[in-house]
């Protein structure tokens, strides 16, 4: 294998050799180019299909030469497997020619297009030809354009093709966004970037992985104009950079980072340089900071060198790692964030300690690492986010009125698109012709949105002896696999998954029937497709076609295969950092994989193999079946499970509360040997829970766990966004039952009157646009008012708590008040994307933003521009609830007040 690799290599430097100008250079600094070409040979000499490389024998300038090398080197190990050299040179000759032909080319600094043009990668997103395909769409809209309103201008285009819709954790690529119509914040960032990068603008995705005043993350994008980084939300133009929904809760933020494609030496804060990415703090652009430093010490306070420090903000009931820092030699870290509260927990080899640390008001802090895994915690915190405010933008009410005319235009633009989607009298007519009954046929190609072609020829073409796996395998895999995955990779597993039957003779050959969940086992551990967060592909075909078949005779048991992974894999984590699954085919290539695509892999090789297999979903650990769950260790040589013992938790209700849940009020980690925390993905594994995960179906009764150290970590929401935590830990014995008590703590203050509105100012009401009053609406008592957001992020959020809350608000019985500024607004809601909401609601318009300016002015809130604000007041306009922006939770926060009032 190195012996291939010595030969590319050194055709490498044969091309590569002669001399040119340094103006031919795409890396001028010659220092830079000599590490970089440093990195991509010994990264070469690693690969065991020397045609991943293939590439660099083709003729090519000196300057997409380097450009190309620069990808290589630093490109994570799928990116080389999974993608041909073809792909990235075509980028990067579409990136040279955008230089040239757009106005803006020359004027962009090397680095910056170095690091924010020129890669192709985003994030984690699945990658594809998205950068050529946008140029054509775009390039003749932003020519005639400053840089500033071609930023401006993508974003609107943008617009017209994706819109915010809430999803799994898995990043479509730009061209299965624009395809669905749809994507997350992460997703319609990963778009933008792409969009922008593709006219030739440097773009870059901002990423706040939690807000430290409510749960919940998102992401943006910033974009250079003219020397200077501006920000703006995707998919959601505003007339002007600088300004989005999010202005105020950014300001709340604790941490923004941006992961900067290969060694990037810029001016801001670096927080942790891998062989793939340079991760940069922005924090600064966004809200005021402080910086505080960590000396970590032994229990004899010697400081302790290499110790990993942990940031942690509390959000969806965990502490949350948002930053990793090793001390130096003098047993020091330091991080700079928003002016509030941090749980910074501490490892060294297998010790931890921890500590709260106030960002603004600690300037430096000591812990002390002297606890071991078994060793007791039992701790209250109260966790304080930043202070209320916003980033100021300016903008006229002629800029907004403009635009919200174009997002009008847009709006229509996509509709028109989703219209020619597949429709529910669609469907009917062709259920018969695929061999399905009308609901399937609704569910699978309704969900597809503008994949439904894919499915629907999935359907209609399958084998008729392979029909009974049609529902199977589509039941199994995600809404978003139903959106982007081509109708060959269904087939694939359809066709070369090996039949039932066959399976449960392997594993229980003496059996003549099978366990009664044998079908699902099959379903779920075989058939499926899918095996984590990676994307669809069609390896069960690829191994049939590639492994020998005297190797797959020698594969007759898991054990054998979990061997040959041990000694034909070689793990690489520090070539993908971000652990972005590598393919089962990618690793098959290379033999190189980090710890979660080889996991990855063992299962999709297991399954082709017709072997049950799986990764758990709430430890995260490899396992197979064979008359029970067996756990895979590929660092021993005997396989086996773990010993299981038991927890029972007592919860005493609080009035606000009956039945705490899973990711809202509580989590449990498992502190792992080294006093590291992973947090139990229960919400994953919870397919029998019905609603969700709580208290009531997971731990009032005893609950079956591995034996070790766990810690429950507990928080009740303030509307302020503070939070009362606690932290307790508990030890799991093989065959014995632990007991810990689940507290929530409740605030020993009583309700306050925190500002007074007119309970008289006048709305129209929706349905009739007759004139009336809040108290005329309500009636006599507490009431909620509310100014909402049409096709806004913060708005849709708070509308899907409150519909978790309908039965609460309709038990409380009192009226919502629901307003939107102006007619348009009202007219771009459409309440049915919230599910059921409260009957208790009433719409409305406000008149002239009477009312807006009234809670504005009343509450002293920032401005009527962040919206939702919600309000809970009594008949006499006395305020005791007051709520604006972004915030997670707003339906359980206000029903908190009111179970008090």
């Amino acid at each position: 294998m190195k012996a291939n690799c010595l030969i590319i290599v050194f055709l490498i430097f044969l091309l590569t050799g002669c001399k040119q100008t340094t103006s031919s250079h795409f890396i001028s600094d010659g220092d830079y180019r000599n590490q970089v070409e440093e990195t991509f040979n010994t990264k070469i000499t690693y690969f065991a299909d020397t045609t991943l490389f293939s590439i660099f024998t083709q003729d090519m300038s000196q300057q997409e030469r380097e450009a190309m090398m620069f990808l290589y080197a630093y490109m994570p190990i799928g990116d080389i497997a999974d993608y041909t050299g073809d792909f990235y040179l075509e980028n990067v000759r579409s990136s040279f020619r955008v230089q040239q032909e757009m106005p803006w080319g020359k004027d962009i600094p090397e680095v910056l297009f170095r690091h924010f043009v020129l890669p192709v990668r985003v994030n984690n997103e699945n990658m594809d030809e998205s950068r050529m395909v946008f140029y054509e769409e775009l390039k003749d809209r932003v020519k005639g354009l400053s840089l500033y309103d071609a930023v401006l201008e993508v974003n609107h285009w943008c617009h017209e093709k994706v819109i915010y819709t809430p999803s799994d954790a898995r990043t479509s690529a730009p061209l299965a966004s624009v395809k669905t119509a749809y994507g997350r914040c992460g997703e319609e960032s990963t778009f933008t970037v792409a969009a922008l990068r593709s006219v030739g603008i440097p773009a870059r995705q901002i990423y706040t992985p939690r807000w430290a005043h409510t749960d919940d993350n998102h992401a943006w994008v910033e974009a250079w104009v003219d020397g200077k980084w501006y920000f703006l939300g995707a998919c959601e133009p505003e007339p002007v950079l600088n300004l989005a929904w999010f202005n105020a809760p950014a300001y709340r933020g604790m941490l923004m980072h941006t992961k900067v494609f290969g060694n990037y030496m810029g001016p801001e804060e670096v927080m942790e340089r891998t062989d793939c990415y340079t991760e940069i703090n922005v924090i600064d652009h966004y809200a005021p900071t402080a910086k505080t430093i960590v000396t970590v010490v032994d229990q004899d306070n010697q400081p302790l060198k290499d110790a990993q420090v942990e940031f942690k903000i509390y959000n969806y009931a965990e502490f949350y790692t948002v930053a990793r820092k090793l001390t130096d030699g003098k047993g020091q870290c330091s991080l700079s964030a928003g002016k509030g509260d941090m749980l910074v927990w501490v490892t060294w080899r297998d010790r931890f300690g921890y500590s709260k640390v106030s960002f603004g008001k600690d300037q430096e802090i000591t812990v002390v690492v002297n606890k071991r895994p078994v060793d007791e915690v039992d701790v209250e915190l109260d966790i304080i986010p930043p202070v209320d405010g916003s980033i100021a933008t300016e903008v006229t009410e002629e800029q907004k009125n403009e635009n919200a005319k174009r997002l009008l235009e847009e709006d229509s633009i996509r509709n028109r698109y989703v219209a020619t989607f597949c429709t529910a009298e669609m469907a009917n007519a062709s259920a018969a012709d695929l061999y399905i009954n009308t609901d399937i046929a609704n569910k699978y190609l309704l969900k597809s949105r503008g994949n439904w072609k894919e499915i629907e020829t999935f359907l209609q073409n399958t084998p008729e002896e392979k029909r009974d796996k049609r529902v199977a395998l589509l039941s199994n895999i995600s809404a978003k696999d139903l959106r982007d995955t081509p109708a060959s990779v269904l087939f694939d597993h359809v066709n070369n998954t090996v039949d039932a039957p066959e399976i449960f003779k392997m594993v229980e050959p003496s059996r003549t029937k099978f366990p009664g969940n044998a079908l699902i086992l099959y379903s779920q551990y075989v058939l499926n497709p899918r095996v984590s967060n990676e994307l669809l592909s069609p390896y069960k075909g690829y191994f049939i076609r590639h492994i020998d078949s005297t190797v797959r005779k020698e594969m007759n048991a898991p054990q054998v295969l979990v061997e040959w992974v041990k000694k034909n894999i070689t793990l690489k984590d520090e070539w993908n950092p971000q652990r972005i699954p590598v393919t089962p085919i990618g690793v098959w290539k290379t033999r190189i994989a980090d710890a979660h695509s080889r996991d990855i892999f063992f299962v999709a090789l297991a399954r082709t193999l017709g072997f049950i297999a799986r990764i758990d979903p709430v430890t995260g650990k490899v396992q197979y079946y064979d008359t029970q769950w067996i756990d895979v260790d590929f660092e021993t040589k005997e396989q086996m499970s773990a010993p299981h013992g038991k927890v029972v938790a007592s919860y005493l209700p609080i009035k606000a509360l009956k039945d705490p849940k899973y990711y809202t009020h509580f989590t449990i980690a498992r502190i792992r040997p080294d006093g590291e925390l992973q947090t139990l993905n229960f919400e994953q594994g919870s397919s029998d829970m019905g609603e969700g995960v709580s208290w009531s179906n997971l731990l009032q009764r005893p609950l079956d766990m591995e034996e070790g150290n766990y810690l429950l970590v507990t928080g009740t929401r303030m509307a302020s966004g503070r939070v009362l935590a606690r932290m307790v830990s508990f030890t799991i014995k093989p065959d014995e039952t632990a007991s810990v008590g689940l507290t929530m703590r409740e605030s020993t203050d009583d309700i306050q009157v925190i500002g007074s509105i007119d309970a008289e100012a006048k709305f129209r009401l929706a349905d009739s646009g007759q004139e009336t009053s809040i108290l005329n609406t309500t009636g006599r008592g507490y009431f909620v008012v509310a100014i909402l957001g049409s096709r806004q992020e913060p708005t849709n959020h708070a509308m899907r708590d409150i519909a978790q809350a309908k039965d609460d608000f309709e038990q409380w019985g009192r009226k919502l008040v629901l307003l939107f500024k102006d007619e348009q607004s009202l007219q771009l809601f459409d309440k049915h994307e919230f599910g059921d909401l409260p009957e208790t609601i009433v719409y409305g318009v406000d008149i002239d933003n009477n009312i807006t300016n009234m809670l504005v002015e009343a509450m002293k809130l920032p401005g009527a521009g962040s919206l939702p604000v919600f309000v809970i007041a009594d008949t006499f306009g006395r305020v005791v609830f007051v709520s604006q922006g972004y915030t997670i939770g707003l339906g359980e926060q206000m029903m908190n007040v009111i179970h008090k009032l």
